[in-house]
């Protein structure tokens, strides 16, 4: 698919928003993206140009062929927003940290605005299926869940994998503020956040004797 795409148009394409899929360029470039089926203007002001979802797959295939080293939840340099997952290190909190967390999550239900044919807010797009963790991380953070810190010290979720087929666990790590109830902070805060995210939840024992939440995207 790469090489459906100039030098240019391939670095636009990487730098494009990871959750809107926003990007920027001459009007030739971005008119050369749309022919190729790869990018398409909005219809309403100020008339931006979005990734296609094959657009996107390009995006992940063009950073997964140059992969970058770890970033910090949100790089000085780049300014590109990072959800956290829960190990980052200690939580960048503050009214900037809220700013960018309601940014990125309202630029996701706009991207779930433009990807459906109704419009539809309430439901995951094809963006959150194809990265899951990510996904419910920002859902998580968006909702007021705190998300561990890199030393397990002070609580706070996790959100990895999992084995099941398109579904993300989240673990609750033991710590102060509360984190072991069912509040905000708790696994039924997460659950609940999610619910409203539009994902499936369900809560499970562990081998270990901790519980978990396994996540979905919803699709009805």
């Amino acid at each position: 698919m790469a090489g459906r795409a100039t030098a240019a148009q391939r670095r636009i394409i990487s730098a494009a928003e990871a959750v809107t899929g926003r990007i920027v360029g001459s009007e030739a470039q971005l008119e050369g993206l749309v022919r190729r089926g790869l990018a398409f203007r909005h219809p309403r002001p100020p008339r931006a140009y979005f990734l296609t979802p094959a657009g996107h797959r390009l995006r992940d295939e063009l950073l997964a062929a140059t992969p970058p080293p770890p970033a910090p939840v949100t790089d000085a340099a780049t300014g590109v927003f990072t959800a956290r997952t829960g190990g980052e290190g200690d939580p960048v909190a503050g009214p900037g940290r809220q700013r960018e967390v309601h940014s990125a999550w309202q630029g996701l239900l706009e991207l779930r605005r433009m990807t459906r044919p109704d419009g539809d807010t309430g439901r995951p797009c094809g963006w959150e299926r194809t990265h899951l963790v990510q996904a419910a991380a920002l859902a998580l953070e968006a909702a007021g869940c705190m998300p561990a810190g890199a030393e397990d010290t002070g609580g706070g979720y996790r959100v990895a994998e999992s084995p099941q087929p398109e579904a993300v666990a989240v673990r609750l790590i033991p710590g102060g503020g509360g984190m072991d109830d069912d509040g905000l902070g708790g696994l039924g805060g997460c659950a609940a956040a999610l619910e409203a995210a539009g994902w499936q939840v369900s809560e499970h024992q562990e081998r270990g004797g901790g519980r978990c939440l396994l996540a979905s995207p919803r699709r009805d």
